[in-house]
Parts: structure tokens; sequence; C-alpha cells
């Protein structure tokens, strides 16, 4: 039975550790960061990043604030005025974990060019239930195209590599935040300023995520060519972060990557998928599916998944969630 009572409270080795403040000097935050809205706010991300190990200048990056600040902030919480208190969910203790991904960390190790400026608001970890295991990051999803007259044009992109409609307009999309629902549900809704929504949706279940994105089409005209990308990179995801393919399977509509050990492996799927591919550089899984042709006023949507498993049989466990993973997500 999938856990959600099993909580913990970070005040550990992280904020515990002393710091260089020499070293300390402020830098230009990436327009990525994002100042927290409140106290509250504030320490959920703070444990969110202490789930994901991460340093001092990375908390800053993230947070949008001078490494100055975000050490103030660490040692109130070395001297007992605690700001970090936050309860999250434990990653490596024995379940699958997910949580959104905090930004201030590029996901990939390559291809860096490819992918600057990576929003956060798209990416969510997911943390296998092997101790130590790092994580995984789900670009869901990374790009979106549709068809506009006889041309293919790029609805949205989840970092700044190739412009998008909306740039080529100078319109700026707002930064959104996952909307949580537990530990257990993740939701999003973006909606464009040409009357089409799209919305990203995770369910934790005890053997791995459910994934759902669905297109809703409030214009009068048909959309059409709707190819969608869906990343997982591996940056993160330890023994899972060797630059090659070599230790990748592509068998549509999944994707997996073998664990360096041979013994692990990582899934990730959609149905109506176009491609399975990966990106060796990333290093990175596609399973890039394609929502269904969209009629006005109408919603299309695409079920996708992620697990982990462990063994020899990966032939016969991609032939088993087949048939059982893209299930859409639904209030029980």
């Amino acid at each position: 039975m999938l856990r959600t009572s099993i909580l913990i409270l970070f005040c550990s080795t992280l904020w515990l550790a002393p710091f260089n403040l020499q070293s300390a000097e402020p830098k230009p935050m990436p327009t990525e960061g994002r100042r927290p809205v409140d106290g509250t706010d504030q320490r959920y991300w703070l444990a969110n990043m202490e789930a994901h190990h991460y340093s001092p200048e990375e908390i800053g990056l993230a947070l949008g604030m001078p490494a100055t600040d975000v050490l103030k902030i660490l040692d109130d919480a070395k001297t007992g005025v605690s700001t970090t208190q936050q309860f999250v969910p434990v990653p490596g203790m024995g379940e699958i974990t997910m949580m959104p991904y905090p930004g201030g960390r590029h996901p990939r190790i390559g291809f860096l060019e490819g992918a600057v400026h990576p929003q956060r608001e798209t990416k969510i970890s997911i943390f296998p239930p092997w101790k130590d295991g790092g994580y995984v990051v789900i670009d869901f999803p990374e790009a979106v195209w549709h068809n506009v007259g006889d041309k293919r044009e790029l609805l949205y992109l989840a970092h700044t590599h190739v412009p998008t409609i909306w740039q080529k307009k100078g319109v700026s999309l707002p930064a959104l935040e996952w909307t949580r629902d537990g530990f257990n549900e993740l939701s999003l809704t973006r909606e464009f300023p040409n009357k089409i929504s799209m919305t990203s949706k995770a369910r934790l279940v005890e053997t791995g995520v459910h994934l759902e994105f669905s297109v809703t089409n409030d214009t009068p005209e048909k959309l059409t060519g709707l190819h969608v990308q869906m990343c997982g990179m591996l940056k993160g995801l330890n023994g899972f972060e060797s630059q090659t393919n070599d230790n990748k399977i592509f068998s549509s509509p999944f994707a997996a990557c073998k664990s360096e050990a041979g013994n692990r492996w990582v899934i990730l799927g959609f149905n109506h998928c176009r491609r399975a591919w990966g990106n060796a550089p990333c290093p990175c899984l596609h399973a890039d599916p394609q929502v269904p042709d969209c009629e006005p006023g109408e919603t299309q949507s695409v079920q996708g998944w992620i697990s982990f498993y462990e063994g020899e049989q990966i032939a016969h466990e991609l032939k088993r969630l087949a048939d059982v993973a893209f299930t859409p997500i639904r209030k029980p």
C-alpha cells in the first residue's frame, strides 16, 4: 500500500554544515529563479531542495536569491531559528517518490546549448524506491507543436532553444507552479493567448507514476499535428547517467535505460507514441506522443507512465506494462 504518512523534518546535515561566507559572492540570478511567495512556500522549497541534495549556491539559483541570503536562512536554521522545518516525502524508503523539480540545477549533463534557461514548471522529479538512487527529471512536456495553416509551429518549449510562436510575437508567458495535492498528485494547466490550453497531471501509485497530458481547443478551428516531446533526463539518476544510448531500449511506446550495474531499469512510455528515442549527450529518454486532432470545443489527451524495474526480464516487463500502464487519471 502506498505510504502517504511517511514524513521527515528536514533540519539535517545540509542545514547544520558550516559554510564559507567568503565564497558566497552574489551572482546574477537566472530569470527562472523564483522568489518564495511567503514563509510557508520558502520552507517547502528548502525541504524539497534538501531531498535533491542542493548546495547553498544551487538553492540561491532556484530561489532567485544571492548566496549570502541563503546562508543567512541556513544559519538561522542552524542556530535554532528554523526556517527549514517542512514535511516532505522521504526518497529511498522502498517506495517511489514524486515532487516538483526546483530548478537552479540544470537537469542535463550535455547538449546544454539545446536547453538554455530550462523552466521548472514543466518538470517533475521521480525518485526510485532504492536508497541513494537519485532521481529522474521528467519534462512534461518539453515541447508542443501544431499545424498553423500549411506550417508546423512551436506552441510551447520548456527552455530557450528554438523560438516559439509567442517569442516570435514578443509575447511573454507567465511563470507557473505545479498544484500539489498531497504527495501523490501534481497538476498544471497553461492557457495560451490563442485560446488553446494544455494540462499535465501526474499521479503516484505503488508501482509507478501515471501521466496524463491533454490539450483543450477553444478556438474556432480544428487543431492538428499536435506533436509532443516528453523527455526523461537521467543526470540525477545515480548509475544511469552515462552519455550513451548503448544502455537503452527504444521499443515504442516505451523507452528504457539500464543502470551501469545492469540490474535496474527506468522506463518511460506514452500511448499514441510517434517515436521512442534518446539523446546520448543529455542523457535522456523520449517517448513522444501525438495528441489526437482536436475539434473546436474538444479536449484530447494522451496517457503516460514512468516506473523502475529490477531484474533481467525487461522485455517481459515492457510487454506487461503495455497492458496496464496507460490508465486515465481519475480521482478515487
